[in-house]
């Protein structure tokens, strides 16, 4: 039976950096994620915006991408991104699952480029490129998982049930 925190209510993911951490939330009953915002990171992440962001959003699951190299081996941010995640799962007390992110940046910059080409964004929005890499790592880990658990209830089902989305 699928782990019910990956199922019901919502996950916040995270593109880690030392500069910039990316946010992003989603359903795993819909598959779906939406950027949500980058918040800054000096010496210490910008908790005062992460704590709005959980409180707000009240996620079941937290993930964090890791930043691995080509080979799939660790490197010196990966290891700063889990260290970042048990700071994460210390502070709010949730599950701190971590995804494989290699290519989420390029495929942000990739995302960002077509939006600019519509008129969607703008050059001005570029800091939004960290939140739609943490989109892009909360959609990927959702996919993949979803494999996982091909017996997983369909938003339709849960809707036909009289289910929220969150429930």
């Amino acid at each position: 039976m699928p782990d019910t925190a990956i199922i019901r209510g919502y996950t916040l993911s995270f593109d880690f950096g030392f500069r910039r951490i990316g946010v992003a939330v989603g359903q795993f009953t819909t598959l779906t994620a939406t950027s949500l915002e980058t918040v800054g990171h000096g010496k210490e992440p910008n908790w005062s915006a992460i704590d709005r962001l959980v409180r707000e959003w009240k996620p079941a699951l937290l993930l964090v991408g890791l930043p691995l190299d080509a080979q799939g081996n660790e490197t010196d941010m990966s290891r700063s991104a889990r260290k970042f995640g048990a700071t994460l799962h210390n502070r709010y007390s949730l599950d701190v699952r971590y995804a494989d992110e290699r290519l989420s940046s390029r495929a942000a910059e990739s995302r960002f480029a077509e939006l600019r080409a519509q008129g969607s964004l703008k050059k001005k929005h570029a800091r939004q490129l960290d939140a739609m890499a943490a989109q892009i790592i909360l959609e990927n880990w959702m996919q993949t998982t979803a494999r996982e658990f091909p017996d997983r209830p369909s938003a339709n089902d849960r809707l036909k049930r009289g289910e929220s989305q969150n429930d």
